[in-house]
């Protein structure tokens, strides 16, 4: 996330966690590049950030424009790096206009917030990685990717609300699920 792996105590963040196989194909792949990295595979909707409100009241604000949301077709592209902060991630195709709406949306109210970044809707394979190792990271995950064959595409349709918990001393990247919610499915046609 683009901080996931970071982004302070006590901050807070609304992701959608990737499903299975590809979920723990991309958690392995993050383990082998940055082994310390425990997190789930998620697209971050929210980057982390500071609340001015107690978290039930932000989660209600969020819960309210969320249900509003349809859920969407996301889909996984390729292994990319940001240039600006050596982040190494999968792109998304689909999806990525319908995440940018979503995060325009709810960067607002309680949990408005002026982002480190643009916010850039991607999977994170690893962050702080050190320049040494980061061209063998990004031929590995490349390499890795482009031998998976399993599913790139599935449908977005739950989001969670997480908060930062490690305590002092310990890594930035301890993260609890606080509340989750399934976006409305479009009717059929």
């Amino acid at each position: 996330m683009d901080g996931f792996c970071g982004g302070g105590r006590n901050s807070f963040a609304l992701v959608a966690y990737l499903p299975e196989p590809l979920a723990r194909f991309i958690d392995d792949v993050r383990y082998d590049l940055a082994p310390g990295c425990r997190l789930r595979a998620h697209i971050t909707i929210l980057p982390p950030r500071p609340l001015t409100c107690p978290p039930d009241a932000a989660w209600n604000e969020l819960q309210a424009r969320l249900r509003q949301s349809p859920a969407f077709q996301v889909e996984l592209r390729e292994v990319r790096q940001f240039p600006e902060s050596g982040v190494i991630y999968v792109s998304l195709g689909p999806g990525y206009s319908e995440l940018e709406r979503l995060h325009a949306s709810l960067n607002t109210g309680f949990c408005e917030f002026n982002e480190t970044w643009y916010y850039h809707p991607h999977v994170t394979l690893v962050q702080g990685m050190n320049s040494v190792a980061m061209v063998p990271g990004l031929e590995l995950a490349t390499r890795r990717w482009r031998d998976y064959t399993g599913p790139r595409t599935f449908p977005l349709d739950r989001v969670t609300f997480v908060q930062n918990v490690a305590a002092d001393g310990q890594p930035q990247d301890k993260w609890a699920d606080l509340e989750t919610l399934d976006l409305r499915h479009p009717a059929a046609v």
